[in-house]
């Protein structure tokens, strides 16, 4: 098989890593593209202070950063001087132990530390001021240039060329595919081109057609003069993060960066050439009254600053998202045309590794899905979303954020029909995708008065309300409105459509008109891409409730012509109906016979509920009898005001998010993105019953062994009624030392069953095993249950 030509443009860190990694896997036709001198072009990477922290919330991310360390310590240019993050403030210090939970579910090293013990490591902190800190030993200091010089000198003797000083002014096209690469000094033919520009990322993307969404941002860092006193050995990393700040050694001196200041936006399309920039293009004046205060800061934690002072400084452009998180993939715009966008230094080899893995093997082996280029919606890709929210994350990059914490603007941006009837009822709006969704209701309060719940912990009771718990009962005994319309629904249509999505996807799908299935779409290796429901409405036309746009991305990718997809979610609304008493609030709304017999579980028809034409699915995510309900959006507030009408005499109540997620966990049922992700295969995520291996071919089909079981996803209770987690916390296995056995992926308070619920990834199990979560430092009994807790023999969903 002949060897695929790649043109990579951008030679910071980056750049060179994916050089070296695809050279390493056979790919030697590799061509690097720089508009500056070689081997420090100008960008990011050649002003980066070079900080690795490894532990981030996000498990993808701690991987990139663990291999960042590995690469570049093999190569001579990390020193593992560790890290140490200090508290000034009694909730910074809860977040040290909570961070150092997610350092060992990640499989990082780590500790939190008296100060005096801090004062021991870093010898100028004033002990006084701090309460305590996150020691990192693992952590430390990437040497960019040297890292990059190194792998392109490794690339090159695989066959790959470096040219620097070539200005990309093009990129050529041919049939939907990337062709080559124009520059100032010629054209390069390529079948695949990568963009690794950095900040000049959306430059490169204008010129392919392919919107980039990230935003250059300056950032301060400045040098001291000669410290007196300061250590000669190399001193941790320090992260003063309640003041926004990180320090590291300079020999005599010490560098001190800042977030705490203005945001200050760059224009990527105004940057100076490499010869027109003052220093780099990269480095931009330094602005020593935005500075100041942090100076102010830096010398109250280190008291040696007060006879020092500012030395040198600059302001240095480097990229953020609207989310945080890199930007990587092939654009199904422009088909062979790659993303590498706002990536650090911290995470650059860790990316390198995974892109190169995409392009030969066709899929990473770990989970990217939080930086897949298919992850935004339309509207989180304007220009004055992505300006607003990269903004935000800029501010807010070392706030200690909770884990449902939405950001505040701009909102609203999506609402759903009855918005303005979950306002007249008080809801609690939390974000996702855009969406505004209640998450409960004041006007429930009442409800709740009478419920006895356990006090919870300050962290565990944001974002939280014990209304949730009358939601959820009220679902239980009697009945329960949920907006289900954030969720993703798709059209699939047209001659050969049954066959595209048998051939997509694990179950069964050949039924009857009006059957309904729940199923996934697998990767090549058998991991678990995204799981749907897909209701077929008539021969050739389904309607697939889907997860995020990237499953509209892989579906449209593999569909054959004659298929047509369409996402109705905008134009379309969803009412669950669900409780006990689901059938009398709808039946008399209704023609048509909604009785058990008549209208079976997994079974859809479409009809009217009062004057609103809909689709209706007998499904549950809840765990009671009920029905999804859809129309247009033009008709949702009246269905929802026809079904609120008529479910007053039955005590109908609206319940938001909260109280879903826990009924969900009650009844096992899976999240994707959260609980499972394409590194795992449907056995091990309990999810077997959705594939079909006898219906014929599928994508992943062959990979699937139901015996090959390394771990599984695993229902824990805690044993304390008052105890809560919230998700990614590590487990143990009592009695076994070391290294925990896995991590919490969802977790909640399951009313029914009185106590929290936690999904887990843990080696295989037998129900009754004694394991505990560790939670702010704290060690929680916890026991192995069989599952699902609520219904397991689902007579309340088939009645």
């Amino acid at each position: 098989m002949p060897i695929p030509s790649v043109v990579i443009i951008g030679a910071g860190i980056v750049g060179c890593s994916l050089a070296d990694e695809l050279t390493a896997r056979g790919w030697s036709d590799v061509t690097v593209l720089e508009q500056g001198p070689l081997p420090a072009p100008g960008g990011s990477t050649s002003h980066a202070p070079g900080l690795v922290f490894q532990t981030n919330p996000s498990r993808t991310m701690t991987r990139f950063a663990a291999r960042t360390v590995e690469k570049f310590a093999a190569l001579g240019a990390f020193d593992a001087v560790g890290g140490l993050e200090v508290a000034t403030t009694r909730a910074r210090l809860a977040d040290l132990h909570r961070k150092a939970g997610l350092a060992a579910s990640w499989g990082v090293r780590a500790e939190v530390l008296t100060p005096r013990r801090c004062k021991e490591l870093w010898p100028l902190l004033d002990e006084e001021f701090v309460l305590g800190g996150l020691h990192t030993p693992d952590d430390g200091l990437a040497r960019a240039v040297d890292a990059g010089r190194l792998q392109m000198e490794r690339a090159a003797a695989r066959g790959a060329r470096f040219l620097d000083r070539h200005t990309v002014t093009g990129i050529e096209r041919d049939g939907g595919r990337v062709s080559a690469v124009v520059t100032d000094r010629g054209t390069f033919p390529a079948e695949h081109v990568v963009s690794a520009a950095g900040f000049w990322g959306p430059v490169i993307g204008a010129m392919a057609g392919v919107e980039v969404p990230l935003l250059p941002l300056a950032h301060q860092y400045a040098r001291t003069a000669p410290l007196p006193g300061i250590p000669r050995e190399d001193l941790p990393i320090l992260r003063h993060q309640d003041r926004d700040l990180y320090v590291r050694q300079h020999g005599d001196r010490i560098g001190i960066g800042s977030y705490a200041h203005r945001v200050m936006p760059v224009d990527p399309f105004t940057v100076p050439a490499y010869d027109d920039a003052p220093v780099m293009p990269s480095w931009l004046d330094f602005t020593a009254d935005d500075f100041a205060p942090s100076w102010d800061d830096a010398a109250r934690l280190l008291p040696a600053l007060a006879d020092s002072a500012v030395e040198e400084g600059f302001n240095g452009v480097f990229s953020f998202t609207p989310d945080g998180m890199p930007v990587l993939g092939e654009s199904r715009a422009l088909r062979g045309f790659w993303l590498a966008e706002a990536v650090w230094v911290t995470h650059s080899a860790g990316v390198a590794q995974a892109l190169a893995e995409w392009m030969t093997d066709g899929r990473p082996a770990l989970d990217v899905h939080e930086c897949d280029i298919a992850r935004f919606e339309e509207v989180q890709r304007s220009p004055a979303y992505i300006a607003e929210r990269s903004a935000q994350n800029f501010v807010e990059v070392y706030d200690v954020i909770h884990p449902l914490q939405p950001m505040e603007q701009p909102r609203p941006l999506r609402t759903s029909p009855f918005h303005a009837r979950q306002q007249e009822l008080g809801a609690f709006f939390l974000e996702g995708g855009g969406w505004e969704r209640p998450h409960w209701y004041e006007a429930n309060a009442p409800l709740a008065e009478e419920i006895r719940l356990p006090r919870r912990d300050p962290w565990a009771a944001r974002y939280w309300s014990p209304v949730a718990a009358a939601e959820a009962r009220a679902t239980r005994e009697r009945v329960a409105l949920y907006d289900m319309t954030p969720l993703r629904r798709l059209e699939v249509s047209g001659p050969g459509s049954l066959a595209f999505l048998q051939r997509m996807t694990t179950n069964q799908l050949a039924k009857p008109v009006g059957s309904v299935t729940y199923t996934l779409l697998l990767d090549a290796t058998g991991g678990i891409r995204s799981d749907l429901t897909v209701a077929r409405l008539a021969d050739e036309r389904f309607q697939v409730g889907a997860n995020s746009p990237a499953d509209l991305d892989w579906l449209l990718r593999q569909a054959p012509a004659a298929v047509q997809i369409r996402d109705i979610t905008s134009g379309t609304c969803c009412v669950g109906v669900w409780g006990p008493l689901a059938r009398d609030l709808v039946q008399p709304l209704t023609r048509d016979d909604f009785s058990h017999g008549a209208f079976g579980y997994f079974k859809a028809r479409q009809t009217f509920i009062g004057h609103v034409p809909v689709t209706a699915m007998r499904l549950s995510y809840v765990g009671e009898l009920g029905w999804e309900l859809y129309t247009t959006a033009d008709l949702g507030l009246r269905l929802w005001d026809t079904l609120w009408a008529a479910g007053q005499d039955l005590g109908v109540v609206a319940a938001g998010r909260s109280a879903f997620n826990s009924l969900r966990l009650e009844k096992g049922y899976r999240a994707w993105g959260q609980d499972m992700t394409d590194e795992d295969t449907p056995y091990e995520a309990g999810l077997g019953f959705a594939v079909r291996p006898d219906k014929g071919d599928f994508t992943g089909r062959d990979a699937l062994s139901p015996e090959r079981i390394r771990r599984r996803l695993t229902c824990l209770t805690l044993d304390d009624p008052a105890a809560v987690v919230l998700g990614r916390e590590p487990v143990y296995t009592d009695g076994a030392p070391g290294a925990p056995a896995g991590y919490v992926t969802s977790a909640g308070y399951g009313y029914t069953v009185g106590r929290c619920i936690a999904y887990a990834w843990l080696p295989p199990l037998e129900p009754g095993t004694a394991v505990h979560v560790e939670y702010f430092g704290e060690k929680v009994a916890a026991t192995v249950a069989e599952e699902p807790l609520f219904d397991p023999k689902m007579t309340r969903i088939r009645r």
